[in-house]
């Protein structure tokens, strides 16, 4: 690994992945799994098998004990990833071994003080080298994102912020301006709310993030079918799933039917986010 160029994350094969979608008249299919959950060997089978099943890019969750973003489903996973042991290290081969095996573009969705408290300059750097495509930094301000954001362009990393339906026009510009890969536009309508409503309510946010710039914007709001991931696909150029693949994996009766489930219910939202 002493090559340089072997060592620069994969922020490009992101966007290449997201304009080959594009150019196929379909959203992106990106899914989104803890490391460590059911175990770390368990859930790098589990990132493959999302991506066998038709997902185009993966999210890894670094389980955290204070996940404030998350549901209780993504919780429960975090919990056992972290009675398990689970480090950064485990975190960093998990996105190794799928992007080794997959060539797929791997990012890590995490809170900021696990960063903070690993290193900068330091998980950048493993990140990069591990094959990684970037990150997800939901709770670090864009303000206080600079330090991260200068090693993350050194290593060839992306830097995914979230934007949320209370962000007003001209902080979404900020945000979108500082931000690369794509943006993530999360729906706070939580588990209330019609379904109808939580989907107007992200077709305008997607509508005024793409006034301020030409990253792609991918939406999660708990799409967890086909029929829901049609009507995002409408609309946005990603379609982001999670707690549908863990429930599937907390509920399986064991690791190989958890396995063919997350597979196969990739494969039905792959069919979903094509428009035609």
């Amino acid at each position: 690994m002493s090559n340089a160029s072997e060592r620069t994350g994969r922020i490009q094969l992101l966007s290449d992945t997201l304009a080959k979608a594009k150019s196929e008249d379909r959203a992106a299919l990106v899914a989104y799994l803890p490391a460590g959950f059911p175990t770390v060997d368990g859930a790098i089978e589990a990132v493959k098998a999302v991506l066998a099943g038709g997902a185009d890019v993966v999210e890894i969750g670094l389980p955290h004990s204070d996940p404030v973003l998350d549901g209780a489903i993504i919780q429960t996973a975090d919990d056992i990833a972290l009675r398990g042991g689970v480090k950064i290290a485990d975190v960093l081969r998990t996105v190794r071994e799928a992007h080794e095996a997959t060539g797929a573009p791997i990012l890590v969705m995490t809170y900021w003080n696990p960063i903070d408290r690993y290193g900068v300059e330091r998980f950048t750097a493993e990140l990069a080298e591990a094959g990684g495509a970037g990150c997800i930094l939901p709770d670090l301000p864009v303000q206080e994102s600079a330090l991260w954001r200068e090693h993350a362009e050194k290593h060839g990393l992306a830097t995914v912020f979230v934007v949320a339906p209370s962000s007003k026009d001209e902080r979404l510009a900020t945000i979108t301006a500082a931000g690369s890969g794509f943006v993530y536009a999360a729906s706070l309508m939580g588990v209330t709310g019609t379904r109808e409503s939580v989907g107007n309510q992200a077709q305008d946010l997607v509508r005024r993030t793409r006034a301020t710039t030409e990253l792609p914007v991918c939406v999660g709001l708990g799409v967890s079918n086909a029929v829901q991931a049609k009507e995002v696909a409408g609309f946005a150029d990603g379609v982001i799933v999670g707690s549908a693949f863990v429930k599937l994996l907390l509920d399986a009766p064991d690791e190989a039917a958890g396995l063919a489930a997350v597979r196969a219910l990739a494969g039905e939202l792959a069919a979903g986010v094509r428009r035609s």
